[in-house]
């Protein structure tokens, strides 16, 4: 079956965002419709292609105009799987996502996020103030590792509001070219090397 014309408009959209056009064709049957030129319900984008299953959530769409112009969309209601490679080597890029411009999201919003390889590696590669890598958690963040190291050239700083605990069941080693070590007793009398001034610098509201 073969239809020329434009999808069904909502106008809701108004004034000069209503889209239409005459060249439109979509094939389909009870299992799903391939259309060329279609106009999304809202009349305010055209899809060059779009791929609609018989579930509506079910679909693939490139649109050429409106609010998302250039836009690429694709919706499942079961999983959605790429896989790719299986003709590669170890050493190959073989997937990549590039965001020329803008931000990329991975958003799971009930669920996790899982990273899984030999080796994973993340670098932040940015000038000035870009450059930086932040890791925020609500709970817990927790490393575990043979070994875990941090290594900064300008300054390493462990601070909490609450208890810090430095344990090491074999060996403790500290090392500084200048140890300085400050308690709130500062904060009454100053000692005779200093530190009330960096008491009172941590303590700040």
């Amino acid at each position: 079956m073969a239809t020329a014309g434009n999808v069904d408009l909502d106008k809701s959209s108004g004034g000069n965002n209503v889209k239409n056009n005459y060249t439109a064709i979509t094939w389909g049957n009870d299992h799903g419709t391939i259309s060329f030129g279609s106009i999304h319900k809202r009349a305010d984008v055209t899809s060059d292609i779009m791929l609609q299953a018989s579930d509506g959530e079910h679909f693939f769409s490139m649109d050429k105009d409106g609010p998302r112009k250039g836009w690429t969309t694709t919706m499942s209601p079961g999983n959605f799987q790429v896989e790719c490679g299986s003709n590669r080597t170890k050493a190959d890029d073989t997937c990549m996502i590039n965001a020329k411009n803008g931000n990329i999201d991975i958003i799971a919003t009930n669920g996790k996020i899982r990273l899984q390889a030999d080796s994973i590696e993340m670098f932040a590669c940015g000038a000035g103030d870009e450059g930086n890598v932040q890791i925020v958690a609500t709970e817990t963040a927790s490393m575990f590792g043979a070994k875990v190291i941090i290594n900064s050239k300008v300054n390493t700083k462990l601070m909490s509001s609450g208890i810090t605990e430095v344990i090491a069941n074999s060996c403790l080693k500290m090392y500084g070219s200048i140890i300085s070590g400050v308690s709130d007793a500062v904060s009454v009398k100053d000692s005779k090397v200093g530190g009330q001034r960096y008491n009172q610098q941590q303590n700040v509201a």
